[in-house]
Order: structure tokens, then C-alpha cells, then sequence
């Protein structure tokens, strides 16, 4: 199964990588390990939380930078489809840019969260993805009002490449978390600007 590209593929052949992902099983274990307080032992574990506003109506917009998948820096990763449901059981493929290639990646949804002051999902990893582990993607409205987003993960490499290219895979990790909360924090500054 390919992996990495010089160009994102054409979306008919990223489909047929989605729909046999579909087909597959998830590669970790524990399933809804983001959930948990405690690290999931062998793996690393990774969590950044950031303010996105003091005001507490603008929880409804960090919900839509959620839906509208805004938490994906957009210059070096792409998603597949563009607006994925956040439905539990829903498949889909992450392109992300390094060493001019864009590397291929598969998810599936998990389970999601929509309560009273708090909103967002967790997607695991799928045979088609160089990892294994969970990602959850959070916003939350505090007792005083205040809005947070939390970004939370445990993974380690599944892929040979990813186990050889270990260290440059952790910067990419750390790069991710920094520049989503960014976006996250971009979007509510921007829409409350506009």
C-alpha cells in the first residue's frame, strides 16, 4: 500500500483507499484511551490545552471550528473529505506535507462528545496510517465561562518508516499540536473581529 506522494491523489483513488480502509479493523488498543486520566502505558502520550476566549458565547464558535475541521493547519495537511461528519464509524484519509511529499493516513472515528459546555471527537488509527494510536479534539466552556480547547493523544509508530524516522515524527507531532491550537485561537479571534 503506498504512502507517500509528491501529489495528493486524485479523489477517485482516495476513495478506493478510504473504502478499504472501512473495511478494517482499528490498530490499537485501548479503544477510548483519551478518555482516560492516566497515560496509555507504551505509548506517547501527548495533550496541549489552550484559551480561546474569556467569553462564554464564544463556545459556540470554537463548536464550529471543530465542525468545520479548522483545527488542521491547513499549509502542510489536508483532509479527505473536506468536511467529514463527526459521526462515530466515519473513515477518513490525512494528507500531511513533509520532505516534499504528502504521506497518507487513515482514521476512523471513535466516538464523540456533545454536552452542555462540551464538544468534540477522537479518531484511531486505521492499518493505512503510519501510526497507532487515538486523537481526541475538544472545546470546553469552564465554570467561569471561559473557553478551551484541548487537544490529547497517545500513539506510537506502526510503520517501519515511522519507527526509523522516530525522531522527526515526534517534531511533526509537537508541530501539529502547536499549530492547531493556534488555528483554533485564530479562528475565534477572527470571527469575533469580522
Amino acid at each position: 500500500m503506498k504512502i507517500a506522494f509528491l501529489k495528493i491523489p486524485a479523489v477517485a483513488d482516495t476513495q478506493d483507499f478510504i473504502r478499504l480502509q472501512a473495511t478494517l479493523g482499528l490498530t490499537y488498543a485501548p479503544l477510548h484511551g483519551t478518555q482516560a486520566v492516566a497515560p496509555v502505558p507504551g505509548h506517547d502520550n501527548d495533550h496541549i490545552r489552550v484559551l480561546l476566549s474569556e467569553n462564554p458565547a464564544d463556545f459556540n464558535l470554537a463548536c464550529q471550528a471543530i465542525r468545520n475541521w479548522q483545527m488542521f493547519p491547513r499549509s502542510w495537511t489536508q483532509l479527505y473529505p473536506a468536511q467529514a461528519p463527526l459521526q462515530e464509524g466515519t473513515e477518513l484519509s490525512l494528507y500531511a506535507r513533509f520532505a516534499r511529499l504528502w504521506w497518507r493516513n487513515a482514521c476512523r472515528i471513535v466516538y464523540t462528545i456533545d454536552e452542555p459546555g462540551r464538544f468534540g471527537f477522537a479518531y484511531g488509527t486505521l492499518p493505512g496510517h503510519m501510526e497507532m494510536g487515538e486523537e481526541l479534539f475538544l472545546v470546553e466552556k469552564d465554570a467561569t465561562g471561559r473557553v478551551w480547547y484541548q487537544l490529547k493523544a497517545f500513539s506510537r509508530p506502526r510503520h517501519w518508516l515511522a519507527r526509523m524516522a522516530y525522531p522527526i515524527m515526534r517534531l511533526l507531532q509537537a508541530r501539529f499540536r502547536r499549530e492547531s491550537a493556534a488555528q483554533m485561537q485564530k479562528f475565534v479571534r477572527n470571527a469575533n473581529a469580522s
